[in-house]
């Protein structure tokens, strides 16, 4: 069984669901603190947090990863216990194999491979690890971030290893992401007898016009690096639990996924001016998930496209779609971020899993990386 193999296994066994850690990062930093890394546990709240260093010089690269997954859904349907892992046909089962913990195994053994041949590297290596990625990312790395720029302490180059590849590992690499911003809005009526409509003020009714402009809406036109931003209904309530009453109030809660043409100033002002030419009364407060970032062509996009090419032989490419990721909060530091991590065909699925010759090579790239940004000549 390869190094990498054994720790994701270990690591499969804790059930971390958010925002649990069950000792995930005390294995990691185990780790770490025999390769001389300076450990410092950072909880906030029931938010389990770690920063781990070796050196004091620049560059800094930092592995960032979360330990935490998403429940399991029905037991039942997993073909064997999504804690209890197994290897079947070449491929490890579990919750969390792809997301993430295959790549915070394959971080470990990279940098211990990478250290015992490079004892004395140019510059210093990090990790930044959190139990708070699946779920609100209040307590998780947008604090460690905080605590370290309050100390002057700032990333050059940052791997998140969510999984980033498509068809095989290494095909697509994430140099950054489009901002999501909710709106929950809350828009007033007059509650009444269905009967007599002329009575009452149907909430839905009034503002139908000013919702089918806010879906209709052209926001941007995207650019080279974005799809244009999207405008989604998410949720939408008004149910009296009664077939003969008109509500009074509905509830509608809306998301953006914009590109790096908007900012959220830009889409709060234009929907509320769509609101505002409509004929009703409402409330809107907003929650800003993170702004869009980017990495373009640099050191760190280099040096990780030359690493896949040269362990798997694939040309690979950048992408900006998908969800959000920890990297909204490390990007506005002015640091280099990239995702790469295993394929993403079963994230958050039943029977969860990636290929064991899959980690193996994700680790081999990943020490790549390191040699390539901190090794002389």
């Amino acid at each position: 069984m390869s190094s990498t193999l054994e720790l994701a296994t270990e690591l499969l066994r804790r059930p971390s669901i958010t925002p649990e850690d069950m000792g995930c990062q005390a294995l990691l930093c185990e780790r770490l603190l025999a390769l001389g890394f300076k450990v410092e546990p950072l909880p906030f709240g029931e938010v389990t947090n770690c920063w781990a260093r070796r050196g004091d010089a620049k560059p800094l690269f930092c592995f960032a990863g979360h330990t935490d997954v998403v429940p399991t859904g029905p037991l039942e349907q997993w073909t064997s216990d999504p804690f209890d892992p197994v290897v079947r046909d070449g491929r490890l089962y579990g919750r969390g194999a792809s997301d993430m913990k295959g790549s915070l195994a394959a971080m470990i053994t990279a940098t211990e491979g990478f250290l015992a041949a490079h004892p004395d590297p140019v510059g210093s290596i990090a990790f930044l690890i959190t139990s708070d990625e699946e779920g609100p990312a209040r307590n998780g790395t947008v604090k460690v971030v905080e605590k370290l720029k309050s100390r002057g302490e700032k990333i050059d180059y940052c791997l998140v290893g969510e999984p980033s590849s498509n068809r095989q590992l290494g095909d697509l690499i994430k140099n950054g992401r489009r901002g999501s911003i909710t709106g929950q809005l809350t828009v007033y009526g007059k509650q009444g007898h269905v009967a007599y409509p002329r009575r009452v003020k149907n909430p839905l009714h009034a503002c139908v016009p000013a919702l089918a402009a806010l879906i209709t809406e052209v926001w941007d036109q995207g650019n080279t690096f974005f799809p244009p931003t999207s405008f989604q209904v998410v949720n939408l309530n008004m149910d009296t639990g009664v077939n003969n009453v008109i509500p009074g109030q509905l509830e509608i809660r809306f998301n953006l996924r914009f590109s790096t043409e908007l900012d959220t100033d830009d889409i709060k002002r234009r929907v509320e001016t769509i609101l505002d030419q409509g004929s009703f009364d409402y409330d809107l407060d907003w929650r800003l998930s993170g702004n869009p970032f980017l990495t373009p062509d640099g050191i760190l996009v280099d040096a990780t496209r030359a690493a896949i090419a040269e362990i798997t032989g694939i040309d690979t490419r950048l992408s900006t779609a998908g969800g959000t990721s920890d990297g909204r909060f490390i990007a506005p530091t002015g640091a280099q971020v990239l995702e790469l991590g295993p394929v993403n065909a079963t994230i958050h699925q039943i029977d969860e899993c990636v290929g064991v010759q899959e980690l193996v090579q994700l680790s081999r790239i990943y020490a790549r990386i390191l040699e390539r940004l901190l090794v002389r000549g």
